[in-house]
């Protein structure tokens, strides 16, 4: 998005809108300005400020009232040109190193603890709706499996990968096989695949095991279902979400119609994970995307303000999903800590 470069009056009461609409989720006029902050400007000044702003598209009049609103317009520059990074006060930190430090990192427990326990002290601190999308598995490295015998038909198939991620499959077997063979043919694939990427399995895993001596008939099935086995799990298992009760609570969403609509994608996963893992423009590791620039039309009153987090050469998400009407400082600083906070996690479990 192009913008004129504000001036510093337009840049102080633009910032000023912003900052007390978050708070009040009232409009914002001119005597408010005038009365609450010290600008040394007077208020028909401020009118004439606010007047260009709003033919300028920054901010907008509803309905009758004497007071503005910030727009999609407004909220992108202010994100982009006005706000500040800052870190989180150490008493913010205490309470969230005290959540994610419940985890244990001795292998009792597995990256969906941690993630699960991530996005509930995310919705906490940040009091809106939070998400956190689990790291692709492409570029993971596969550390070992095991197979279990459910019934003469059905095989249970768990694949470690490193920093606790675990994937789990059930799968049907048109064959009759032992305790043995299943020994020998886990064996055989921990030692020849072990080290490796999933990507590098998928593509190599018919030349690695050409000339191995376990048993065929299950060696073979496991080549067959390589690309399931050894692939991403779908968009929206990846997915974890918590803090439905603090977006409802807020004012922008007291309507019947606008809380159905908000549950409604909250629900559809899929469309979730999507927002979140495609939301854009960013600034540094920081994610925002506002209003419209969203890709759903349910989530056009919507701000995603996201951040990745990194586990050896995998990459996830964090997300935090609110009116546009949100405190953007707190929720970069939140997700900013809470990123590198769980990447640390993740990573000092090997």
């Amino acid at each position: 998005m192009d913008f004129r470069d504000l001036n510093i009056r337009e840049r102080q009461v633009l910032g000023i809108i912003i900052q007390a609409y978050v708070v009040t989720a009232a409009p914002v006029g001119s005597r408010y300005i005038a009365k609450n902050y010290n600008l040394g400007l007077s208020d028909a000044t401020i009118r004439n400020v606010m007047a260009e702003l709003e033919s300028e598209g920054y901010i907008s009049q509803p309905h009758t009232s004497a007071g503005r609103i910030p727009t999609d317009k407004g909220y992108r520059y202010y994100v982009d040109l006005i706000m500040t990074f800052q870190s989180l006060d150490e008493q913010e930190k205490k309470r969230i190193e005290e959540h994610v430090g419940d985890i244990s990192i001795d292998r009792k427990g597995t990256s969906s603890d941690v993630l699960l326990s991530a996005v509930k002290v995310l919705g906490t601190i940040s009091r809106q709706l939070s998400v956190v999308l689990s790291p692709t598995l492409s570029n993971a490295i596969f550390e070992k499996l095991d197979m279990v015998l459910l019934s003469s038909t059905r095989m249970m198939v768990i694949l470690s990968i490193q920093s606790l991620f675990v994937k789990t499959i059930v799968m049907e077997l048109d064959l009759e096989v032992s305790r043995q063979t299943v020994d020998g043919v886990v064996d055989m694939l921990n030692q020849r695949l072990s080290g490796l990427t999933l990507a590098e399995i998928r593509r190599s895993i018919t030349r690695r095991l050409s000339d191995c001596s376990c048993d065929s008939g299950l060696k073979n099935l496991i080549v067959r279902s390589a690309g399931t086995l050894f692939d991403e799990s779908p968009i929206f298992e990846r997915l974890y979400i918590s803090g439905t009760e603090y977006i409802v609570d807020q004012p922008e969403f007291k309507q019947p119609d606008k809380v159905r609509e908000l549950i409604t994608m909250i629900e559809d996963k899929f469309s979730m994970a999507k927002l979140v893992e495609n939301s854009g423009p960013s600034r540094m590791d920081i994610t925002i995307s506002i209003g419209k620039e969203n890709c759903e039309r349910h989530a056009e009153e919507l701000t995603i303000v996201s951040a990745p987090y990194y586990v050896g050469n995998m990459v996830g998400k964090l997300g935090i999903l609110g009116p546009k009407r949100m405190d953007y400082e707190h929720a970069v600083r939140v997700l900013n800590y809470m990123a590198d906070s769980l990447s640390a996690t993740l990573s000092g479990v090997n």
